[in-house]
């Protein structure tokens, strides 16, 4: 399958893996939403159940409007749990229908709430108070004023009396105290507050009467336990300081029954009473029951909520399995790409007929055939580019060892007939012959540079290596340069002055260095100066073959060692020579393992290095 039909068909799971789960995420979202304003609802049942009790407990102190509020409160919880029944909107939001595993704690509500509310209905209509309690507190409350008024009256007749009526003053102190009490509890009954003051107002009544009784000089009533009262027998009050009392007599006499009334009979209706007593029960029961709805339908949905994690999970496990397989089928498509860039970088370097394994009919499949193709017609091209090389090169060595035979006896002519043995000569034919043993001379060195860089190629240059002084080789070879330093006004200065032993072929580095010493002095200038110098290191020795010339530009510093190489490429150019010493000495170093390479800056001469190893 072509890459291009993968990737489209990768793709198109990579989208319908989102968008499935997309699909579940709102699907999930929406639910969520839904079932979370549902439970809210369910909840507020409870909530409006506690309201209804409420209203149900202020018109019991008398809130009459409050009437109107049961009514809406009844309608709402009545609409919440329909709507929660069948499902729908409920003011303006969205509602599930009940589950049906909840459909039995659904109907338990329904029932709790059906007594619930006969007894909310009863509230709303009976009638709150007991007619006959209701006027007797009226009837109470509205004498109260006057009993305090003559109650202070007759404390204030009393006071002008002296000591002798000082226990009537104190009595009368209790009357105001006692009507003031009567008057505060009959006030809170009325206001419909719960407590002992029925109690209270019976204990105040008592004592008031006996009190009275006392400062009009009657006989006390002890059928009454609830107090203990102890009879006094007190001086009787002249008439002059008696007139509130006598006034408070008959006015007590008309509230007395009113207030034994009161305390024996509730001010609430019976009727209304039972029905209060009852929504009271009934709303513990209806609270129960809604609260155990309202937690069924709570575990209910962490129950569902972990199906849907479940799910999650599993869509999750099923993204990640999809995009562990996209990526392994990513891979496996491109990583013949990483191993034909390998290869590539593998023929750059010289490695050829390299084939990559990858079978697939595909793009990448037509890359790596062709490549195969290609590797493998280079491998022969450069098979047979050795052959012609090594051929090549065997024919040059033949030649060059050919060109060299016939030199010998020419240069041995030369010096016999410039030694005049054969004959004298006069000066234009000693310069001819001059002339012809200085060329044969050059085309020698020549012949020799060409054969020892053909050996060198072919891996025949014999090196013999063994511990060898460093400093007589180059005192050696600076005795051999020396005339020619002294015939071009050269200083050659010698730096090594102690022993220094490595392990090379003494022949051919001497080769090297005279080499090296002889292009520093075709690179020093009339009167110039050529220093060597050795360098100890921790495995091998340093050897450096400084001149003072012009230098060397830096972009040919990394071509200076190539074969045939000329600084200088015109014909007119001052400085002689090959082109090969620097890449013999190159070959000679490198075959001993160590290396060599050139400093330079232009104007400031040139230092070139090399190393040998020391042992």
């Amino acid at each position: 399958m072509k890459i291009v039909s993968k990737t489209y068909i990768l793709l198109a799971v990579i989208i319908g893996a989102s968008l499935v789960n997309l699909f579940v995420l709102l699907q999930t979202s929406q639910e969520n939403q839904a079932v979370l304003h549902s439970i809210s609802s369910a909840s507020n049942l409870k909530v409006t159940v506690e309201r209804i009790a409420g209203t149900a407990n202020s018109i019991a102190s008398g809130n009459e409007i409050d009437r109107q509020t049961l009514t809406s409160q009844i309608a709402d919880f009545e609409s919440t749990y329909n709507t929660l029944g069948s499902g729908g909107q409920l003011n303006g939001i969205t509602i599930i229908a009940v589950p049906s595993e909840l459909q039995n704690k659904y109907m338990d509500v329904g029932n709790a709430w059906n007594l619930y509310k006969q007894k909310a209905e009863e509230i709303r209509q009976e009638s709150v108070f007991n007619p006959d309690a209701k006027n007797a507190l009226e009837y109470i409350l509205e004498k109260n004023g006057d009993l305090i008024t003559l109650t202070n009256g007759v404390y204030n007749d009393l006071l002008p009396l002296d000591r002798n009526y000082n226990r009537h003053k104190e009595i009368a102190t209790e009357l105001v105290t006692l009507t003031k009490s009567i008057s505060e509890n009959t006030l809170l009954i009325s206001i419909g507050e719960r407590g002992n003051y029925t109690d209270i107002i019976k204990k105040d009544r008592i004592m008031f009467d006996a009190d009275l009784k006392k400062l009009e000089g009657l006989p006390i009533d002890t059928s009454e336990t609830m107090v203990q009262i102890n009879p006094e027998t007190l001086q009787t009050i002249p008439r002059e300081n008696a007139a509130s009392l006598r006034s408070l007599d008959p006015l007590w006499e008309s509230v007395k029954p009113k207030i034994k009334f009161i305390e024996s009979t509730p001010l609430l209706s019976a009727e209304f009473g039972k029905s209060l007593q009852g929504l009271v029960t009934q709303r513990d029961v209806m609270l129960s029951t809604t609260g155990l709805f309202v937690d069924g339908w709570n575990k209910l949905i962490d129950d569902r909520l972990q199906e849907k994690v479940n799910v999650v999970l599993a869509l999750l496990v099923a993204d990640i399995a999809v995009f562990v397989i996209v990526m392994f089928t990513i891979r496996k498509s491109l990583n013949p790409l990483a191993v034909l860039t390998s290869a590539l970088s593998r023929v750059k370097e010289g490695f050829y007929g390299e084939k990559i394994d990858y079978t697939t009919n595909d793009e990448i499949g037509t890359l790596a055939h062709t490549f195969n193709l290609m590797s493998e017609t280079i491998q022969q091209k450069n098979e047979e580019s050795k052959k012609v090389e090594i051929a090549k090169d065997e024919f040059l060595a033949m030649i060059t060892h050919e060109l060299k035979t016939p030199l010998v006896p020419i240069q041995g002519y030369a010096d016999i007939l410039l030694g005049e043995h054969l004959g004298t000569l006069n000066k234009n034919q000693k310069e001819r012959l001059e002339v012809i043993k200085s060329s044969s001379a050059t085309l020698l060195q020549l012949i020799s540079d060409l054969l020892d860089a053909q050996k060198l190629e072919l891996g025949q240059l014999k090196i013999v290596r063994k511990n060898t002084n460093l400093k007589d080789t180059i005192s050696k070879t600076i005795t051999l340069m020396m005339p020619q330093a002294i015939s071009g006004g050269i200083e050659l200065v010698n730096h090594v002055k102690t022993d220094v032993s490595a392990y090379y072929d003494e022949e051919r580095i001497s080769q090297v260095l005279a080499n090296l010493i002889k292009n520093a002095f075709r690179a020093s200038p009339k009167n110039g100066k050529v220093e060597i110098s050795v360098e100890e290191l921790s495995d091998e020795v340093k050897v450096s073959i400084k001149d003072n010339g012009i230098g060397l530009p830096n972009d040919v510093l990394d071509k200076i060692f190539r074969k045939f190489y000329q600084v200088d490429t015109s014909s007119t150019r001052e400085k002689g020579g090959s082109g090969l010493g620097l890449s013999i000495c190159k070959g000679i170093i490198e075959t001993h393992g160590g290396k060599i390479w050139v400093e330079s800056e232009l104007g400031k001469g040139a230092t070139f290095s090399f190393t040998l190893l020391k042992n």
